[in-house]
């Protein structure tokens, strides 16, 4: 049981149909730098900015936790949340959406959030449906390649990425504060979801490291979509990851082995104890992915 139980952790941030109790659940508040924290419930991590001009959150877990959400806020800022920014569209990183939208928040993000938010969608991997979201839930200000908040003292930079996770994603930078919030382009804490129904590709997330670790230190704190806080380090490591199954994929689909095959055998060995949780669903993805003609 034991060895499952990294798997069943991440299930339960990343499906709210078997996270269903959240009476229980605590927000928790990681300080990162002057006025940026990190906020876990049981969704998607948070990242937040409060200071003299505005209350600045990203992704915002589901409805029924913003209550708690607003009440962690509170604890650092007497201010109301003036933007929300939205990684992707991904329910448990959207479903406070109209409640901070109804309250005066400016909700933004990609053009393709507000269009998957727009209309219904179906996420094959989770056999999931998501309705179109009410009016109040949608992005009022959405951007094609980047924006730029100047806000708090610092340069809070949200910029698009080639379709990875969805084909929604943004990374947001706080530039000053060297903290950055990669949404669920990486994980930290096992293998990664690439949402092909939503558009995702693995190149996509091998893509987006690449472009991001030039611009990390040693000392940047990177918020990951799910699991602890991380570093470039870590951040790295997911990549060589990436790259590495990908690669290895391949030669498993050239050499003609069906996906009962590969789930058998010892192909993510080295990197089971580092990685855990989620082995079966990514390499059944990344199989399909890289099947296609």
């Amino acid at each position: 049981m034991r060895r499952f139980l990294p798997l069943l952790l991440i299930l339960l941030v990343s499906h709210p149909a078997l996270a269903q109790n959240y009476d229980t659940v605590q927000v928790r508040t990681t300080p990162l730098a002057k006025g940026v924290y990190m906020l876990a419930g049981a969704g998607g991590n948070m990242g937040l900015a409060v200071g003299e001009d505005a209350v600045f959150l990203v992704d915002d877990e589901f409805a029924p936790l913003t209550p708690k959400i607003r009440a962690a806020i509170a604890a650092l800022s007497s201010k109301p949340v003036r933007f929300v920014l939205n990684t992707h569209w991904h329910f448990d990183h959207t479903g406070g959406n109209k409640d901070h939208g109804d309250a005066g928040a400016l909700l933004v993000a990609h053009d393709n959030v507000r269009k998957r938010l727009s209309t219904g969608q179906f996420i094959e991997a989770l056999n999931r449906t998501e309705p179109a979201a009410p009016k109040g839930a949608l992005p009022v200000v959405t951007f094609n390649d980047s924006v730029t908040f100047h806000i708090n003292g610092d340069d809070v930079i949200a910029f698009h990425v080639a379709p990875a996770h969805t084909d929604g994603d943004a990374i947001v930078v706080f530039k000053g504060a060297n903290v950055v919030h990669m949404g669920d382009v990486f994980v930290s804490a096992g293998f990664p979801f690439v949402d092909l129904s939503s558009g995702g590709s693995i190149n996509g997330f091998i893509a987006a490291a690449e472009r991001v670790l030039p611009i990390l230190d040693a000392n940047t704190k990177v918020i990951p979509g799910h699991g602890p806080l991380a570093d470039k380090a870590r951040l790295k490591a997911f990549h060589d990851m990436l790259v590495a199954m990908r690669d290895r994929m391949k030669k498993e689909i050239a050499a003609k082995h069906t996906i009962e095959q590969v789930l058998a055998s010892s192909i993510t060995a080295d990197y089971d104890k580092d990685w855990p949780g989620g082995r079966e669903r990514f390499l059944r993805i990344l199989f399909q992915e890289l099947s296609r003609k």
